[in-house]
């Protein structure tokens, strides 16, 4: 039972992260509307850099919105932290870099709407943390192939 609630987790948050670079990349209207599509010319950050950011590092967010470099790294992250999540392959990678990517999102909207300190960035941040130490990856997914890799045994950060 466990080995299948660490996999559906996995996979829940990998399609979080793959979800939202598809939607960004194509418009496909749930919160990118076609016209807003990376494909089309439009900016995967600017909505929520430009408009969602407060507290006291908004400037800063602000002032991101919209940059090529600012675009394709997130745009980047989300496809590899989402695809590496949802093949369970480099999970440890994944993991740090999805974190990363999570407290940047938090620290942008400081203090969160319905808690003092708490919200989804840090419930899922913590998660993320919990998976490649869990082996998540190898429980319906490629991780345990992955982890016999020479490739990942010379580097063990890929695990």
């Amino acid at each position: 039972m466990k080995n299948i609630l660490l996999a559906v987790l996995r996979l829940s948050l990998g399609w979080i992260f793959l979800w939202a670079f598809l939607d960004k990349m194509f418009g496909l209207g749930f919160t990118t509307t076609p016209e807003q599509a990376w494909v089309n010319g439009g900016s995967p950050t600017i909505g929520f850099l430009k408009f969602a950011t407060k507290g006291p590092f908004a400037e800063l967010f602000q002032g991101l919105a919209g940059n090529m470099l600012v675009d394709w790294l997130f745009m980047v992250g989300l496809l590899g932290i989402g695809a590496a999540l949802m093949l369970g392959i480099g999970m440890r990678l994944a993991s740090y870099s999805g974190v990363l990517m999570l407290a940047f999102m938090y620290l942008a909207v400081i203090p969160p709407e319905h808690n003092p300190f708490m919200d989804d960035h840090l419930i899922y941040g913590m998660t993320l943390l919990l998976l490649p130490m869990l082996h998540a990856g190898r429980h319906w997914g490629l991780g345990g192939w992955w982890s016999n890799t020479g490739l990942v045994k010379r580097f063990g950060m890929l695990e």
